[in-house]
């Protein structure tokens, strides 16, 4: 709680006769230059000001922003609340109820361990496309779900019992983003605090990158890790440096044969090209109030992709019309609407503000779009999609074999041709686009004039639709486009991530069985935003990003080996050959229908009993108690180790000596390389373990809803089927040499092991942009879990270099210009890392030596650079991890 006002700043705002308390912004000289991000921040600093992690020099340092300067001022940011998804939320929750009995075991009051801002979880991420192309598609995947997580689900309901303030969406109510700018963000919250209603911007953590979604809403907020989550709830700050904050304008409107996606896409290859890791983004000038909510959320959503930590758009009149149409209180429009202009918070395009970069696009020159085949910045104007196929297929299949094809005969009847870059997957999915009624109904216009023309998706494409919210159904039953998305195949499969995720669900047997038996590189098209290496399917080896009604295109064609401007996608019913452009949705009409079938009457109907669940949530067994009783033998939900042996006094820092190198990889590996999300087979040592304990093959589930159980966790870290560890030649998947057994290779579970008994510490070795994707905190758990001290890369993203150092691994550096390449290291070497002890004596080195010894004796010697960025980070790391350290402290304020 603030217990300091230096600045004088509280002060009271009638709302039409509601009091709230605020702090006001102009009673800080210098805010009202500050970028609208920024003076979201000062107004945190300047009411949690305590005089100790928050000072009246910190909110000064604030004011007083160089745009051009290099972020070094750390500052304390408590958010206002917490969401979680179910894959990240379930291990969180475990690690809640673990503290818990932490706290006890130190002496300490478990009840401590509960969250102090409101915890939101949205389960979503659990659903799996098994059932498709079907009216009971979805009723049979809800089944299925509840079959492979109802222990996971029970735990939820525990916690939600068991914890204050913490509140769980039930499955099939929709993608968390989507619910969070829906119905849960508040965009200004008002809480009782010490008996007085205070009023104050909504901000968010969450543990799904796509957080950023929220920003399009006016919402300041991002992904983190679970730990830091955790964290966060159990009101323990996040630790930042003041950023440089990136001003984008938009100019000009979107043309008509362009859709939002391809505005994202577009924006997405920018700032990539930019580089914007560790800064936020903010979105100014005229062209924004030209921009729809939809859309802004759309961009907001795509952060990640492009690397910023938020991308965030200024409350105006446009969203002030979204609360209203998405059943917010009148109360609380006229709330959001008196704060901001009170504080200075209402976009004014006429005001100038001063920004770290500036970057412009006129929307005007935007065209059609996809991404791929592995990354989602890696644009490609559709007019050229079929010549940069024709270019990247040869990186997938052997020379000679890039037209490869065979003949598939389906128990159906079913019989034709199978090639490569045919499209396997068809999916409508993803908080991304799913959000968005103006691509959503140009998909559901573009079904209706295929199917009126007699054209058909291709009988090898798996064809699905996922939507964000039910809301997305009522308008589409309501614009009478349902039956027309069924009769090409697109029928409602769930409500949530889906194949975004992973989930996508196994293909059909024989056209598993015709692409391993001949090695064939398919294809998976979906509206998604994230499309890596191993992600979507284990069939699937190039994957492509793409608005709604290209997906059904894509289907249509069957490959991706189609020109969209010269190649008919079929005859209608006289012979005419039919191509994109007859069959693509008149923007107009588009408009015309979100008129006339989208209403708030919808939202005010699915929200009004969004915790209420169906019947299948209503008739789980609730456990109660404080803490949870543990089920031995369960292989979902285990007691985390973090704790085991754990005492109140601090184990000092050490050097790092005769470690072994793990894995030595390249570029962009993603925390999906790390800790996949997917499916995994009985011959893994994540699917040995669940054989050994009586679990059968069809009931595996994904990595994603294992997270409860570290066993199966560390056994699927580094497991990805397409990652590829440099210490072997030409083999894919979690593999890697083991040294304590002469180098042969061993699976990377077996290899740590064996070095664990040996007393080994390990090391990684990277390249660029190590960490990128998800906030995905298992990539950090299972490294440290694996016995990993150090990764030493390039560079890494923004939120697994947090987690790794808030699971207690350091992360280092190459000096500028160097890698290991560069250096001639071959992962091979064994390495010291000296001068991390400094750390014991309350200093942070900027750099520590690092010492590989050859095989034959010769030393590389080289300075790496300390990633521990901020004294916060520091004090994490001395206590072992983040969640050490808030232990310690809540043990003692609660003796």
């Amino acid at each position: 709680m603030s217990t300091v006002d230096s600045f004088g700043a509280k002060d009271v705002l009638n709302v039409k006769g509601t009091e709230y308390e605020i702090y006001r912004l102009d009673k800080v000289k210098g805010s009202e230059k500050l970028p609208y991000s920024l003076k979201i921040l000062l107004e945190n600093l300047l009411r949690t000001e305590d005089g100790a992690n928050i000072t009246s020099e910190h909110i000064k340092a604030l004011a007083d922003w160089d745009a051009k300067a290099e972020p070094s001022v750390e500052i304390q940011f408590t958010p206002a609340r917490v969401i979680m998804q179910d894959f990240t939320g379930v291990p969180c929750v475990v690690d809640l109820a673990t503290m818990r009995e932490a706290v006890k075991e130190l002496g300490g009051d478990p009840s401590k361990i509960n969250p102090l801002a409101p915890a939101e979880l949205v389960i979503d991420h659990s659903v799996q496309i098994d059932a498709f192309g079907t009216a009971d598609a979805i009723t049979r995947n809800m089944d299925i779900e509840y079959q492979r997580n109802g222990e996971r689900y029970k735990f939820l309901r525990w916690g939600q019992g068991a914890f204050d303030d913490f509140k769980v969406v039930p499955p099939g109510m929709g993608i968390v983003h989507q619910v969070n700018i829906e119905y849960l963000a508040r965009t200004v919250m008002a809480r009782e605090v010490d008996g007085v209603l205070r009023a104050y911007p909504d901000t968010v953590v969450g543990t799904d990158s796509h957080t950023t979604m929220v920003n399009g809403l006016g919402v300041l907020g991002w992904g983190v890790g679970g730990i830091e989550a955790e964290a966060a709830m159990l009101g323990q700050p996040v630790s930042m440096l003041i950023p440089k904050v990136v001003g984008f304008k938009l100019t000009g409107s979107i043309p008509s044969g362009a859709t939002a996606t391809d505005v994202v896409l577009t924006i997405t290859e920018m700032l990539r090209d930019l580089g914007v890791v560790g800064k936020f983004v903010e979105f100014y000038g005229e062209g924004v109030s030209q921009v729809p909510l939809a859309n802004r959320a759309t961009i907001g959503n795509m952060s990640p992709e492009f690397g910023s930590t938020a991308a965030i758009f200024p409350i105006d009149d446009v969203t002030l019309d979204y609360l209203r149409l998405t059943g917010r209180s009148e109360e609380q429009v006229a709330l959001v609407e008196a704060y901001t202009k009170e504080q200075g918070l209402w976009h004014d395009p006429s005001k100038e503000v001063e920004y770290s970069e500036y970057l412009e696009l006129d929307l005007s020159t935007v065209v059609p779009s996809i991404s791929g085949p592995k990354r989602p910045q890696d644009r490609i104007e559709l007019d050229k999609a079929k010549e940069q196929f024709g270019s990247d297929i040869k990186n997938y299949a052997k020379e000679g074999e890039e037209a490869k094809s065979t003949d598939v005969s389906m128990s159906d009847g079913r019989a034709f041709e199978l090639k490569n870059g045919a499209v396997s997957i068809a999916s409508i999915t993803s908080c991304t686009n799913t959000s968005n009624p103006s691509v959503m109904l140009a998909a559901g216009i573009l079904a209706r004039n295929a199917a009126a023309k007699g054209l058909t998706s291709k009988p090898w494409v798996k064809t699905s639709i996922a939507p964000g919210s039910k809301v997305v159904t009522d308008y589409y039953e309501k614009a009478g486009l349902l039956p027309e998305l069924e009769k090409l195949g697109f029928y409602v499969v769930g409500y949530g991530c889906t194949t975004c995720i992973g989930n996508s669900g196994p293909l059909e047997p024989e056209i598993s069985e015709a692409i391993q038996d001949n090695d064939l590189s398919v294809t998976a098209v979906l509206s998604g935003n994230r499309n890596f290496e191993g992600r979507i399917s284990p069939d699937v080896k190039m994957n492509y990003l793409a608005s709604p009604p290209l997906v059904i295109a894509y289907a249509l064609a069957g490959t991706m080996d189609f020109d969209f401007e010269k190649d008919a996608l079929g005859q209608d019913s006289e012979g005419n050959d039919v191509y994109l452009k007859d069959i693509w949705p008149d923007p107009a009409e588009v408009e015309q229908i979100i008129a006339s079938s989208v209403s708030t009457d919808m939202y005010s109907k699915e929200y009004g009993s969004i915790f209420d669940g169906d019947e299948r949530w209503q008739a789980l067994e609730t456990p109660t108690g404080n803490t949870f009783e543990w089920d031995p033998n369960s292989t979902y939900v285990r007691k985390a180790p973090y704790f085991d042996g754990m005492s109140m006094e601090l184990t000092p820092v050490t050097d790092i000596e005769g470690a072994r190198v793990l894995l030595k990889l390249g570029d962009s590996i993603t925390t999906d390389h790390i800790s996949p999300a997917g499916s995994f087979k009985s011959d893994t040592p994540a699917g040995k373990y669940l054989i050994e304990n009586g679990v059968e093959r069809k009931d595996f589930n994904s990595y994603g809803s294992r997270r409860g159980n570290h066993e199966v966790m560390i056994r699927g870290t580094f497991a990805n089927i397409r990652i590829k560890n440099q210490l072997l030649d030409g083999v894919e998947g979690g593999f890697t040499r083991d040294f304590t057994a002469g180098g042969e290779q061993s699976t990377v579970y077996d290899a740590a092991q064996n070095y664990k008994a040996a007393g080994t510490p390990l090391v990684i070795l990277g390249g660029k942009e190590y960490g990128s994707g998800s906030s995905r905190d298992w990539a950090a758990k299972g490294t440290t879990l694996l016995g990993v001290k150090a990764v030493i890369a390039e560079s890494f993203e923004r939120i697994h270099r947090s987690n790794l150092i808030g699971m207690g691994v350091v992360p280092l550096q190459f000096p500028a210009g160097e890698s290991h390449e560069s250096l001639g290291l071959t992962g091979t070497e064994t390495f010291s890392i000296t001068g991390l002890t400094e750390l014991n004596n309350g200093v942070t080195p900027k750099t520590v030596k690092v010492s590989a010894t050859a095989e034959d004796g010769k030393t590389t010697e080289f300075d790496a650079v300390v990633r521990i960025d901020t004294p916060g980070e520091a004090d994490y790391y001395r206590n072992g991890g983040i969640l050490q350290y808030v232990l310690r402290n809540l043990v003692r304020g609660s003796k």
